[in-house]
């Protein structure tokens, strides 16, 4: 008796359409019959290949992240380019990824990040997601402790406290996303934070003037 011959599919056209439901629906919303119908792939096949839901979805977030959110990187450390400039570039590039029509709305990050609290996601994939919470916010502040601009305009003497104000507005570009505000519409917001945390910090790059 010949045994038939096992489903052939790829792994990373898999895994991309994984993350895209994950994306759209969120770890808890996520059915394993929402993930194989997009997979195109039956359940043995993905417990198979990609372990259970919780792994699943692991491997979906360092996809996300490898795949969606490290090309950002580059518009922030642009050789010859002024820093405000940087910093808008990538964010206005973060925010046209979460209004754009070939994924689902928002941040994929944003979004499941949002159910930790409430305790229906498994303990490895929790870490996971808190990590990467803090990954933002580390970044920016390095990069207002080191960046020579950054510290001549005294950025970097509240430098976590910019790195939360920017974040902050990342988070929320990525609800008002959801809810179908334009990335036009939302180039107004980075363009007013950025001009809230240059203008707030400039004067402490000032030398103060001394006493006669």
């Amino acid at each position: 008796m010949v045994s038939g011959r096992k489903r052939q599919f790829d792994e990373q056209t898999a895994l991309q359409a994984a993350m895209e439901v994950f994306w759209a629906k969120g770890f808890v919303g996520a059915s394993l019959a929402d993930l194989t119908k997009s997979m195109n792939i039956n359940k043995p096949s993905m417990y198979s290949t990609f372990g259970n839901k919780e792994t699943l979805f692991i491997k979906a977030t360092q996809h996300y992240i490898e795949n969606n959110m490290k090309v950002h990187l580059d518009a922030l450390f642009t050789p010859d380019v002024p820093l405000k400039t940087r910093l808008k570039n990538y964010m206005m590039s973060i925010v046209t990824m979460q209004c754009s029509t070939d994924q689902p709305k928002g941040c994929y990050l944003v979004l499941c990040q949002s159910e930790v609290a409430g305790g229906d996601i498994p303990e490895q994939a929790a870490k996971l997601l808190v990590e990467i919470e803090a990954a933002p916010k580390t970044l920016f502040t390095d990069l207002f402790t080191s960046d020579k601009e950054a510290i001549s305009l005294g950025l970097n003497q509240n430098a976590a406290s910019n790195a939360l104000s920017l974040y902050t507005a990342l988070k929320g570009t990525a609800a008002m996303a959801r809810s179908k505000v334009t990335s036009t519409e939302l180039a107004f917001v980075i363009d007013t934070i950025l001009a809230g945390v240059f203008s707030s910090n400039i004067n402490l790059a000032k030398p103060r003037a001394t006493l006669q």
